[in-house]
Parts: C-alpha cells; structure tokens; sequence
C-alpha cells in the first residue's frame, strides 16, 4: 500500500490508451515524465502535454506522445488515493514506454485487481462491491449488466447492512440480559419479539439466497433444453434459433448422439441451448446413452421446449415446478422450424418465460456469497429453533454471531463487537438512566 502503482487501463490496440498511477508518489513520479509541473494542479482537473523521455544534451527532443492527464486526490478517485490517468494514443510502442518511464521513476507495475483492492482496503467499496466491478466488466448482455450495476451501486450492501442492524437489535437485548443475570425477574428479550425478529431476518437471507438460481442462470446463460423423439426437427430448431448449421439434420433416426449446445442473446439476456438425442426405445447401446444424457439435460434446464410431430406422442420427462416446458408441435402451418415459420414467436416466449433482473433488483451471482447466506440461513435456522425452545440467552448470542460472520464475509465488514454491542445497548436502552 506504500508502493505506487501503475498499469494499463484499457486493451491494447485502440485508438486511445490509459494508463492508471496510484499512490503518494504519483504526482511526484508523473512530474519526472511530463512536460509540465502539475504538483499543484487541482483535483478533478485535465491537462495537456507532452511525455517526455530524458536525453543527452544536443540531441534531438525526447517526445514520445503528446497527452491529456487527469488528476485526482485522496480521497476522491477510485482507489481513495492519489491517481494519474494518462490518455495516451494505442500505440504499443508509445504504452509500453510510458509504462517503462515511469517505473523507472519509482512505479511497481500493478498486480491483477490491485487497484479495485486498493478501492475496498480504502473503505471506497466493499468485498460484494469490488467482485460486482468484475462482473460489470465481463457483462455480456443486459440482464449480467444490470445485476452489475445494481450490486455495485451498493443495493446488496444495503440490505446487508440493514440485516446487521436487526441481528444488532438481537444481539444487544440478549446482551443486556446476560449483564443483568442476577436479577432473574428481569426479561429485557421478549421472546415473542425476537422470534419476530428472527423470522423476518430468517426470511430476507433465504430470498437473497434463493436468487442465487436464477443470478447463475443469467450470469451463465439460462440453459434451454430442446427434447423430443427422433426426426421430429429438435436439430433443425436449434440451427433456426441460433442462425446457423450447429447441429446434423439427417432423416435416420439417432443422428443425435450427444448434447450439442450453443447460446444466443435473445431481449437482452442469453440463453444456451441445449440439443439431445431423440427419446425412443432402442438396443443401440450408444444410441441409450444419450437418451439417458437428454433426460438429465431437461432435468438440469430452466426451460424446456418439448417437442413433436403430427402423429407422434410428446415423450414422457420429468418436469420439475420451477421449470418451464413450452410444447412445439413442428411440422405444421403455425410452426415449420425448417422454414423458419412460427421461430419469431418462440424467441418471444423464451424472452417472457425467462427471469429477469432489473435495477432495483437484488440477485446474487456469486458462489462464495451464495455459500455464505446458505450458512447465515443455517445458524439462523439454530436461532429460531432456539428461541421457541427458551434456549439461554448466551448460546442464542452465539448462534447469532456466527450468522453475523457469515454475513461479514460476504461484504468484508467486521463482525459487531462487545463495544459495539455496548454502545447500541446505552443509545437505545436507557437503563436506569
């Protein structure tokens, strides 16, 4: 965190290059490769020059690009400390010997996501913050980059911070009671209230974990299984849904062996579709194989389109509540998947059957905070269980603590300490005044 730091800001090749400086040192180290002194230059300002590489005496000038700098203080910009931007043209060359020059000056090159955890150990974002600007850089459709978005303009912090306040509120009555141990008759916890409580934070943490589902599916492309019995067009859809020939299209039954899948955005949100062997009785000891890998491909789905022809039974697979199954029957006047009739209104139902994601949105996408709201949800489980039990107050507080870290985790915040619990206790409580 005493080293300044710098790197390259956008891909090479482009027309324009950034290259990032962060640290104390910054101003001080640009000032060694700018043609002008800018140790007092004012926050939030732009200015030009030139980068200038030293040289001997009499020779010819040492130019090597002419620039716009920006110039931020601590602690507003992105990392919370001083911070260079140099707006360079995409010229290899001319990057790579700004990048030299100013290492040469006392710059480290910077790490993979240092600056962004510079951002979070500076107090500008927290842990969900910071993994949502990955996110906001790989989006690849609408849906991934409003979740980003949303994430990163704090949303899931927010209500994680409110979930601490009420588990503060928990925390500090069973507290309070523990302190006043010897006076048996006084009750500062009112069961009735903190099952209330409990269940209402109970319910908030398995909403947020149970959005994991539908985040990943988003994230990753909302997986569309295509099932069917032989030759009734399931290869031919897929090439007509995704533009072009993915899959053989043959007359003989059991072309299709193995799943074949491929992704199109479709409304602003991806779906990978998936395209299995045909549903019949057969001896190919093959040909079973992938009978067996589509019913476990519908059965992994989010959607599935079932497919059939006249005269030909739709097959039987197992559907499970929280899946959609869209029945095509090919090969008619209202859908011909050959000719492309009836494709434009499957696209429609695959956009209204899919889960959306907007701004206001709160949808997890990431596994490690997944996996730490299902153990939130699991110690708070011990809580409620605890609570109508008449369990003691010392091992409710416990189970409590617990949630609190599992919650902490997901944001990178301390867990509520005994001063804390104190100072929630005296603000709130006046006991006796």
């Amino acid at each position: 965190m005493n080293e300044t730091i710098c790197a390259l800001a956008t891909a090479p090749g482009g027309a324009i290059g950034i290259i990032r400086i962060s640290g104390d040192r910054s101003l001080e180290i640009l000032s060694h490769i700018f043609s002008k002194d800018l140790a007092q230059a004012p926050a939030n300002t732009i200015h030009y020059g030139h980068i200038v590489a030293p040289v001997p005496a009499g020779s010819p000038s040492g130019i090597i690009d002419e620039v716009l700098v920006s110039i931020f203080r601590a602690p507003h910009s992105y990392t919370g400390e001083d911070s260079v931007e140099i707006s360079c043209h995409g010229s290899r060359y001319i990057l790579q010997r700004v990048l030299d020059l100013l290492c040469q000056h006392g710059c480290r090159m910077a790490q993979p996501g240092e600056f962004t955890m510079r951002a979070y150990l500076n107090g500008k974002m927290d842990l969900s913050q910071a993994e949502a600007v990955a996110d906001l850089i790989a989006s690849s459709n609408k849906s991934t980059h409003q979740m980003a978005l949303s994430q990163l303009r704090g949303h899931f912090s927010s209500e994680l911070s409110r979930l601490r306040e009420k588990l503060l509120k928990l925390t500090s009555l069973l507290e309070l009671e523990l302190d006043f141990s010897d006076h048996e008759d006084l009750e500062f916890a009112d069961r009735t209230e903190l099952l209330t409580l409990a269940h209402d934070i109970n319910a908030r943490v398995s909403r947020l974990a149970d959005s994991f589902q539908t985040g990943n599916a988003l994230k990753n492309g909302i997986p569309v299984a295509i099932v069917g019995a032989p030759n009734v067009g399931k290869s031919t859809l897929l090439n007509a849904l995704v533009g072009e020939e993915r899959a053989i299209v043959s007359d003989i039954q059991g072309t299709t062996r193995d799943a074949i899948e491929d992704t199109i955005q479709l409304g602003g949100i991806t779906f990978r579709f998936i395209d299995t062997a045909g549903i019949r009785r057969t001896d190919d000891t093959i040909e079973n194989l992938g009978i067996e890998r589509s019913i476990a491909a519908a059965q992994r789905a989010r959607i599935i389109l079932l497919m059939t022809e006249p005269g030909v039974p739709y097959p039987d697979v197992p559907v499970r509540s929280d899946q959609t199954v869209i029945r095509i029957e090919n090969k008619t006047e209202d859908f011909q998947a050959k000719f492309g009739i009836g494709i434009d209104a499957l696209r429609q139902l695959l956009i209204d059957a899919a889960p959306k994601a907007d701004d206001s949105d709160i949808i997890v996408t990431s596994a490690r905070q997944y996996d730490a709201l299902v153990r939130a949800r699991e110690n708070l489980q011990r809580v409620l269980e605890g609570i109508e039990i008449q369990l003691s107050g010392d091992l409710l507080s416990e189970d409590l603590r617990l949630v609190l870290s599992n919650l902490a985790e997901i944001t990178g915040e301390g867990q509520i300490t005994p001063q804390e619990t104190l100072n929630n206790i005296f603000s709130h409580f006046c006991v006796g005044k």
